[in-house]
């Protein structure tokens, strides 16, 4: 029972989608597949930019927001209280969302008209 409530509260499926497409059982559309490839990969970059953002603020010696300057204290402040409320998601969004993408890339395909995708 208790690995049923870990696998069920990771919000990540990475590998299986993978697996699905390699096995040819995930078919998408290829403009479709492009679309949401590009808003990963925006997705992907936001995630690696706050967590260095956090990563740098987390071992700055005296940390106070107020000696930043606006923009990177917004940063901080977002990047900090995000990982506050889901401690270690920003992490594991930055090693899961490739596997989306990847597994995007590979089942891609043109879907003719009236095709069941």
């Amino acid at each position: 029972m208790a690995a049923d409530r870990e696998i069920s509260s990771s919000p990540f499926a990475g590998e299986l989608f993978l697996t699905l497409a390699t096995e040819g059982r995930l078919v998408v559309d290829t403009a479709r597949a492009n679309e949401v490839i590009e808003g990963l990969e925006r997705t992907l970059s936001l995630a690696r930019a706050r967590l260095r953002v956090l990563k740098i603020w987390q071992h700055v010696p005296a940390q106070r927001v107020d000696d930043l300057p606006r923009e990177l204290a917004d940063d901080v402040v977002d990047a900090v209280f995000a990982d506050q409320l889901a401690p270690g998601r920003l992490e594991q969004a930055v090693e899961e969302l490739p596997k989306y993408i990847e597994a995007l890339r590979q089942a891609r395909r043109k879907v003719a008209p009236g095709d069941i995708a």
